[in-house]
C-alpha cells in the first residue's frame, strides 16, 4: 500500500505512525511546512492550498490510497481543486478518504442523528465541509474510485486534551444547560481509517464518534479527578467571553450515533467514552 496524505497534521500523523510499522507500506504527504514531522521513511512536500507543486506531484505517483485532512476554503477542497487532474491520472488509485465534520448535521437541539439524517450545515465552516464532501464524491463517481467520508467531532488525544489544559491552568468549566458534544480519541480515528482501507463496505459515509455525547463541564471535572486537583470554577456561558471560534462550538448541540461504524466495519472503539480516553492519557497507556 502507498498512502498519500493531504495534510499530515495531528490525525494523519497518528495514522502514519501506525501504518509505518507494517511491511510493504510507504507513506508520503503534504504539510504547510514540511519540516519536523519526525517519522522515518515518510516523505513530505510543502502545500499551502495555493498552487500545483512538482514535488507533490512526484510523491503522488503510485499512490493507492489518498487521505484528505486539510480544511476547505471558499472554493472547496484545495487538494481536489489543484491536483484533480494529477489524481485522475493515477491508475494505481484504489480509494480516497475525506475527513469531514459532524457539523454538517447542524443544530438538532440535542436530538440524535446518524448518517441517514438530513444535512443542514449552519456555520460557514460546516458548509464548506459539505461542499468538499460533495466534490470528492463526484470525483470518486467519475473515476470509479471508492471514496469515503469520515465525519468527525471534537478530536482529543495525547498533547491535545483537557488534561494538558488542566495542568497548564487554562481549562475553563463553562456551563451551558443542555449542551452536549461527541468526541473521539485520535487513535480511534486512525483505527477506523485502517479498518475502512482493509474492509470496504457498501457505505460511503461514517460518523467516527464516541458512544457518549456529554456536557463539556463533565469532562473537565473528570479530568481534574484523574489529576487529583480541584476543577476550575463554573462559568456561565453568557458571561464566558469566548472567542468567535470557541463560541461557535456551543452554537449547536446534537447527539451522534456511530452504529454504522460498528456494524459495517465490525469496529470496536478502544476509547468508547472520554473516561477511557483521558485515563489513557494520564497513565500513558
Amino acid at each position: 500500500m502507498r498512502l498519500f496524505c493531504f495534510g499530515l497534521g495531528y490525525t494523519a500523523t497518528v495514522l502514519a505512525e501506525r501504518l509505518s510499522e507494517l511491511p510493504d507500506v510507504s507513506i508520503a504527504g503534504t504539510r504547510s511546512r514540511p519540516e519536523g514531522i519526525g517519522l522515518p521513511g515518510v516523505k513530505v512536500a510543502a502545500f499551502q492550498g495555493d498552487s500545483r507543486h512538482a514535488d507533490v506531484v512526484a510523491l503522488l505517483q503510485g499512490a493507492t490510497h489518498i487521505l484528505v485532512s486539510i480544511p476547505p476554503d471558499l472554493e472547496g477542497c484545495p487538494a481536489l481543486r489543484v491536483f484533480q487532474q494529477d489524481l485522475a491520472k493515477l491508475g494505481s488509485l484504489e480509494g480516497v478518504g475525506y475527513l469531514s465534520t459532524i457539523g454538517v448535521y447542524g443544530d438538532t437541539h440535542g436530538d440524535w442523528v446518524d448518517e441517514e439524517s438530513p444535512v443542514r450545515p449552519a456555520s460557514e465552516r460546516s458548509l464548506r465541509r459539505w461542499h468538499a464532501e460533495k466534490g470528492w464524491r463526484e470525483f470518486g463517481r467519475e473515476r470509479g474510485v471508492r471514496t469515503e467520508v469520515f465525519r468527525l467531532p471534537g478530536i482529543y488525544g495525547p498533547g491535545r486534551s483537557v488534561i494538558e489544559s488542566l495542568r497548564a491552568g487554562t481549562a475553563r468549566r463553562i456551563i451551558k444547560p443542555g449542551q452536549v458534544f461527541n468526541r473521539v480519541h485520535v487513535v480511534d480515528i486512525a483505527r477506523t481509517l485502517e479498518a475502512a482501507m482493509d474492509q470496504p463496505t457498501a457505505y460511503d459515509t461514517y460518523n467516527v464518534v464516541d458512544d457518549e455525547p456529554a456536557p463539556p463541564q463533565d469532562v473537565i471535572v473528570f479530568g481534574a479527578e484523574l489529576l487529583g486537583i480541584q476543577p476550575p470554577p463554573e462559568i456561565a456561558f453568557d458571561s464566558a467571553k469566548l472567542s468567535p471560534m470557541a463560541a461557535s462550538f456551543y452554537a449547536e448541540t446534537k447527539r451522534v450515533r456511530n452504529t454504522r461504524l460498528k456494524t459495517a466495519l465490525d469496529f470496536e472503539l478502544l476509547y468508547p467514552t472520554y473516561r477511557e480516553g483521558l485515563l489513557a492519557i494520564v497513565t500513558g497507556t
